[in-house]
């Protein structure tokens, strides 16, 4: 199973110090994040993708690769890429790119964004959001996997003929998931192509999140890319460790309560009751993440959310440290004693697609349509 962090890059006052990073501190900080992520152990590190202040994380291939000349192992993730937005041609080429100077440790996930404004200044209509994700993937999909492209569609200019440089790593294109916190049609979307599905919970209760990785997975099961329980899932969370649940309260209070994404609104009480964050001891954070496999299923993914809302960097490495020596090697141990044989411990990789042959469905434009064509063509030879 894969653990890991995903930062937001937020450029948040400290509210204990009245401190503020400027921008370069704060891409400072979410690299050595990312290095100590590697050096605790820890799998992945994703960065999120916005335009707007108070976030710093406009370029992400760019970011990414700096950390992959600084890293050996670690797997370079996105926790949005904004699919609605920005042209597939451009995804096609700078995370094909990434591949190559990463040595295949990249993955990424795809998402709508959950800021409005977005879309018209990258002259779009947030009205269209949905179809942008649906019709834009499908051209990504088609970029990485044919070496001339003929397509006309309606949110772009058609191509004819292009070629998508450089190819992907190995003619292997990235694993992708799809994020999304209430879109069941971003579930459909992820299940139709056999993608992975990464519901970031940090805002919902967990009866929400169970009914959405649920549809995926029937959904995924459905186009025949295996069993239910085979889908590829991923969770987002968010922690806050102390020796004792009282301290981790006491220190984490202020930042919760001036968070951007949540802060002024529910008490720290009620939202650790609502949503998954949990403020306390490093056994009470694994408990409370085993747990998630008893509403979502066994799953492959579990990013957490450690550097944001202002928190300083002691702070951080701290809880990056707590991670990496406390929690995930327990975690890692439980969530694989309980997981069945047949359910897949990690989603895939560069090296396991790779492995898997150029004729795996992976390689596929719409591996879900010819699975349907191919039980068809079945079905009338055996009449």
């Amino acid at each position: 199973m894969q653990f890991g962090i995903f930062s937001v890059g937020d450029v948040t006052p400290d509210p204990t110090t009245g401190l503020t990073l400027s921008e370069g501190e704060r891409i400072a900080l979410m690299t050595r994040v990312a290095l100590k992520a590697e050096e605790v152990g820890l799998d992945v590190f994703a960065t999120g993708e916005h335009h707007n202040p108070p976030f710093v994380v406009s370029a992400p291939t760019t970011h990414l690769a700096y950390i992959a000349a600084k890293t050996e192992r670690l797997l370079l993730s996105t926790s949005t890429t904004l699919i609605t937005t920005t042209d597939p041609v451009r995804i096609a080429e700078d995370y094909a790119f990434l591949q190559h100077l990463s040595g295949g440790r990249v993955d990424l996930m795809m998402g709508r964004g959950n800021t409005g404004p977005v879309y018209p200044w990258f002259g779009k209509d947030i009205r269209d959001g949905i179809k942008l994700a649906v019709e834009n993937y499908h051209l990504l999909r088609k970029l990485w996997r044919e070496p001339q492209v003929n397509w006309q569609g309606q949110f772009r200019t058609p191509l004819q003929g292009f070629t998508s440089t450089p190819a992907p790593l190995d003619g292997t294109p990235p694993f992708v998931w799809h994020g999304s916190i209430r879109s069941t049609e971003i579930a459909e979307q992820a299940a139709y192509y056999g993608d992975g599905f990464f519901h970031n919970h940090i805002f919902w209760n967990k009866e929400h999140t169970e009914a959405m990785v649920k549809l995926y997975r029937r959904r995924f099961e459905h186009y025949g890319h295996g069993a239910a329980d085979q889908a590829y899932v991923g969770l987002g969370g968010q922690v806050f460790m102390a020796s004792t649940e009282a301290e981790a309260k006491r220190v984490y209070r202020p930042y919760f309560d001036n968070a951007p994404v949540y802060g002024h609104g529910p008490s720290l009480e009620d939202y650790t009751k609502m949503t998954p964050l949990t403020v306390g001891t490093p056994e009470q954070v694994i408990e409370r993440t085993l747990g998630f496999a008893d509403y979502v299923g066994d799953y492959q993914r579990q990013l957490f959310l450690a550097d944001h809302a202002g928190l300083p960097e002691s702070l951080v490495m701290e809880q990056l440290e707590m991670l990496g020596t406390e929690v995930v090697p327990v975690l890692r141990k439980e969530f694989e004693r309980r997981r069945p044989a047949h359910v897949p411990s990690d989603p895939p990789t560069h090296a396991s697609l790779v492995a898997a042959g150029p004729d795996s469905p992976h390689h596929l434009v719409e591996p879900a349509r010819a699975l349907a064509e191919a039980a068809a063509s079945s079905v009338e030879e055996g009449a």
